[in-house]
């Protein structure tokens, strides 16, 4: 297998399901959902386990749309000295009133790496897939999975995965 088929496979792969995702898709759930400040703990480098840690989030996540896409700012660290800055795109899909599937794609500033696992790119590019319930409140408790890749635009690409537990909160609650 080429080394970059992995990267090109997983992308397609979170299109396609977000396309088929769509066709559950309920518009009275999502018609109020505010934006959200999401923060997110979990596994990093779970999968190839070249440089296991944990890596935390905070996102910026914003209830304005364009179609059915909406933007959001994330940062990232990690425990083992690894840091991602970016912004990118997200869609919400509802299965009923509780069940939320978000995929999304954003570029990021990355920073950091070790002898053990260097991304060797400034720019990687993290696609993610996510499962949340959506309580009352409209608040949501997630698990995401998501890789981060430079596409090949560095000499290598090692690229990683990370498994995430997400809580969102509407950011309303946050700044009365």
């Amino acid at each position: 297998m080429h080394k970059n088929s992995r990267g090109r496979r997983g992308g397609l792969a979170l299109a396609a399901i977000a396309a088929a995702l769509s066709l559950f898709w309920t518009g009275a759930a999502r018609a109020d959902d505010p934006d959200f400040l999401s923060f997110a703990a979990g596994a990093y480098d779970w999968n190839r386990q070249k440089d296991m840690g944990v890596e935390f989030r905070m996102e910026y996540r914003s209830d304005w749309k364009l179609w059915q896409i909406k933007p959001f700012l994330a940062m990232a660290g990690t425990s083992t000295g690894s840091g991602f800055f970016g912004a990118g795109i997200l869609m919400d899909v509802y299965l009923g009133n509780r069940i939320v599937v978000t995929p999304s794609f954003a570029p990021h500033f990355y920073i950091g790496g070790n002898k053990d696992l260097d991304l060797d790119y400034p720019i990687e590019f993290r696609s993610q897939l996510e499962v949340a319930y959506r309580f009352d409140d409209r608040s949501r408790l997630g698990l995401a999975v998501s890789h981060y890749s430079n596409a090949s635009l560095g000499d290598s690409n090692p690229g990683t995965e990370s498994l995430m537990l997400y809580y969102s909160v509407p950011f309303s609650k946050l700044v009365r």
